[in-house]
Parts: structure tokens; sequence; C-alpha cells
């Protein structure tokens, strides 16, 4: 069992001016199931690693305190399970059996019962694979299923889960939901950051929303919460219950050809797919996890060589280099050509702000001081960055990092975009921004290409959809569907072609 505490408690990383967090009052219970609410940038993370004891007091200044159980949060780390918005920076192993084994080991939890407790933590999240498997070779949702298994095998008393299910498919999330309800009683006490806040519902009794700019902005039991403030969180960013936002479809035909991928694949990663992208068309790529989704985009983007097949990229988009494929064109070229959002953003960035993250395309496109000041200046402002204009790109939340990597690609406005998950971690009003930074890219004649496993952002943005293996086992290789008919539907588990 694990109650938590908080009084004034804040946090301020080290070389900030503004305060991640700040001014939380706030008792949780034994046995308590929290969604914890907020705008972008209001801190959840942040005090969800505060009470995984993961601030280093010499990492940045805390105000007042945060206790589990009566304890520092660093002395009642054994108390604590978390699953982080980044999976990969708490896999450890090279298998993936090893990897939920060693927190048990670690605890000192008997030989004996280590292995039945790991395959029961994998049963549950619905892992496809044997234990052998290689971490390396999983996907970002594999990878996020591992992470919570390793965490359901400790059997924590208290559970902190942030965003647990953001880049898993529709099956695949409401799999880990039922791990997640399974894996509590009475004793476990769950602290759960989630913008599928409808999906979350079931696992909650209270709901806590904090407000950026500092303390809690609402508590109490879920129904009471969204029916008294649900229209003025919904205003301030805050993901709440009820309808999508509208479409921003684009009312023009789809223009030219881009590029043609013909057999286009990557063994055992990606099998042979056909696929044509067009200009002046969102084109959204579904799938379950593992399919190769990720694997396709880096294709797509020029950034892997085929392993099998054709990637063409017509005149259109490649001018004088039509002759060639785009993983042979050198890197400005490319640049200017392809802008690649990857799944995981620390990835892309290689400056140390984030004002110089966004100079550094359009300046090596040779764009003018001025030029590339004005550009800077209204992406930060469109996406909610300019407060943090002079911050490093590493020290970003999950979802300030997201909303940068697509702001670098956009920056030099090239000709085709490539996203994977680009809504990860958003806020309801950043969201609806990224939205329509990109239908505005696309309406003026730009191709847009975006893995996703958010429905909502199909729903509104996408012009098409294709889906890759949407019928394989997880175990085979992936199969791969043609082009759908050109209407935007919302990802299900229907192994059917998508078309309107």
């Amino acid at each position: 069992m694990s109650a938590v505490e908080l009084r004034g408690f804040g946090w301020r990383h080290a070389g900030r001016r503004a305060w991640a967090v700040r001014d939380v009052d706030l008792r949780i219970e034994h046995g308590e199931r929290v969604l914890l609410l907020g705008a972008s940038g209001a801190g959840k993370s942040t005090l969800l690693a505060a009470l995984a004891g993961l601030l280093a007091e010499d990492s940045g200044e805390q105000a007042g305190s945060v206790e589990i159980d009566g304890l520092d949060p660093r002395k009642a780390r054994e108390r604590v399970g978390v699953v982080f918005q980044d999976p990969q920076t708490q896999l450890v192993m090279a298998r993936a059996g090893d990897d939920v084994a060693f927190g048990l080991e670690n605890r000192g939890v008997p030989a004996a019962e280590i292995w039945p407790r790991v395959a029961e933590a994998l049963d549950r999240v619905g892992f496809p694979y044997r234990p052998d498997r290689s971490t390396s070779a999983l996907s970002g949702g594999e990878q996020q299923r591992l992470a919570l298994a390793g965490v359901l095998a400790l059997r924590p008393g208290l559970l902190l889960l942030d965003e647990p299910t953001a880049n898993l498919d529709p099956a695949g999330a409401a799999l880990v939901r039922g791990a997640i309800g399974a894996a509590l009683d009475a004793d476990t006490t769950l602290i759960l950051v989630e913008h599928r806040v409808a999906e979350a519902l079931p696992l909650v009794d209270r709901v806590v929303v904090l407000e950026p700019g500092g303390g809690v902005r609402a508590d109490g039991p879920p129904a009471e919460v969204f029916a008294t403030h649900g229209a003025e969180l919904a205003a301030a960013g805050v993901w709440v219950p009820g309808p999508p936002p509208a479409p921003r479809r684009s009312t023009s035909p789809a223009g030219e050809v881009l590029l043609t991928a013909e057999r286009l694949g990557l063994p055992p990663r990606l099998a042979p797919a056909d696929l044509t992208v067009r200009a002046g068309e969102a084109l959204a790529v579904l799938g379950p996890n593992g399919a190769g989704k990720s694997t396709l985009a880096l294709l797509l983007g020029g950034l892997l060589k085929p392993g099998t097949g054709t990637l063409r990229a017509t005149p259109a988009l490649a001018g004088r280099y039509a002759d060639s494929p785009p993983h042979r064109w050198r890197a400005p070229v490319l640049a200017q050509r392809i802008g690649s959002v990857f799944q995981d953003p620390e990835h892309q960035f290689v400056t140390g702000t984030v004002r110089a993250e966004l100079a550094l395309g359009p300046r090596r496109a040779g764009r003018s001081e001025a030029e590339v000041s004005s550009t800077v200046d209204e992406l930060l402002s469109r996406l909610r960055l300019d407060q943090l204009a002079a911050a490093n790109p590493y020290t970003l939340s999950g979802g300030q990092a997201r909303r940068l990597s697509v702001a670098t690609a956009l920056a030099t406005a090239p000709r085709l975009l490539i996203l994977d998950e680009p809504t990860f971690g958003q806020d309801r009003r950043t969201w609806l921004e990224l939205v329509e930074l990109l239908a505005g890219l696309r309406d003026t004649g730009h191709g847009v290409v975006a893995v996703t496993h958010d429905a909502d952002f199909v729903t509104a943005l996408a012009d098409r959809t294709w889906r890759l293996g949407a019928d394989a086992a997880p175990t085979a290789a992936p199969t791969v569907r043609r082009d759908g008919d050109p209407a935007p539907t919302v990802p299900t588990d229907d192994p059917r072609p998508v078309s309107g």
C-alpha cells in the first residue's frame, strides 16, 4: 500500500527560469486511482518523476515536499513502479524476458518465482513474442508493452503510468488497459497520465487537473469534475470526454504524384508494399504495432536503403535529382525536399536551444536571417514553445519535444512531410494547432504522410488512409494492402481494407 502527499511541491529544472510544476498541495490515499490531467507543460511528467524518486538534487530546484508513506521518494523506490512516456529509457537488457526479470532480480525475488512472474506479466500485456525476442527488434508500441510488463511483474504499491497507450494500436491499447485493470487490487495506488480520457475513465475513481501556472485546478470524482469544469478545461487545452474536433479536410482534389513505391520493403521489418504519395493530400498510414509503419516512414523519407523494390521520386519532388532514389540524395538536398519527423523526437535534435533547432533548417536552406527569424518566431508562437526558446531541447517534456520535432520539419516547408506519431503527448489546444499547420501545408500543395494510431487525427485531417499489416500475425511477415479509396476513416481492428 502506498499513500502520496505533496505540500507546496514545485520543481524547476536547472537552467530554467520557469517552474515545471509549482504550489501543488495534494493527498492521494492508499488504493485510490487517479487520472492526472493538465495542459501540455503543466508538469504532469515532472510530478510523476518526483514521485518515482528520479529528480536528482543537482538537476534542479525543489520547493515544498513530496512523500510516499511518509518517506522521501528516493527512499521508497521499491514501493513504486513507473512507465515513462519513452519506453526506450527503461529497457536495459538485450532480450525481452531478461528485461522483465531484471527488476525482479534487483528486488531479490526468489529465483524460482522470477520466470513464472515474467511469463505472467508478458501474457498480461499481450506481448506477442517469445521471451528471447531482441528488445532492439521491437517497435515503439511493443517496447511500451514490454516496459509495462516489467513494472507489473514487480507488483508495486504505487503504479505511475505516463501515457502507457500513446503509441499503441487500438487493440493493443485496449489490451494494455485491461492488463492495468487486472493488476490493480485494493491496495494498489494508481496515478495515470493519459490523453485518451474516455477510455481511461473505467480505470480511475478520481481526476486531478494541474494548472500550468501552479497549483491544482480541479479535483474530484470524474463525473463531477467534467460536469462542472469540462468546458473551461477544454478551452484551456485539457482533453475531456466528448466528440473529437471538427474535420479539417481539403476541398481540392489531390495533385501530382510525388513518390511511387513498388514492392518497397526491408525484410524482416517490412514486407514489400506498393504505395503512391501525392501533393495536396494528407495520407494516414495505419496498422498494428510491429507491422513496419515506422520502417516505411524512414524508407519514404530517404533515410533507409530499401531491401526490396524501388522508391521513385518524380521531377515534381526531386527536380534534377529525379534519376536517383531519395536514399542517395545528399543531406541538404533531401532536407529541402522531404522532411521527416521520427517517432522519438530526441533522435533529430542537434543544437543546444529550441530557437537554434528551429533556425537550423531554414538557415541551411539559404534563407535570409530576416526570413529565418520570422519563421522561427511564428512556429514558436503557434506551437506554444515561445517561453522555451532558450531551453535545451533534451530537457523538454514529451509533448513539447514532439511539437519541436514537428516544427523543425515545418520550418523548411518541404514539398513532402513524413511524420511518425505527430500528435503524441499533445494537449487539446496544441493538437488542434498541429492539425491546422499540417492542413495549411497540404492545402498549399505539399504532401503529408502521417503514421498514426490517433483516430481523431485521422478523422480530422486524412484525405486517404492506407493500412499496413492489418491481418498479419505478430510473428509472421506483415502483409500490405494497396491504396484504398480516397476517403478518411477512423482506424479500427477490422482487417478489411479501409475505404469510404
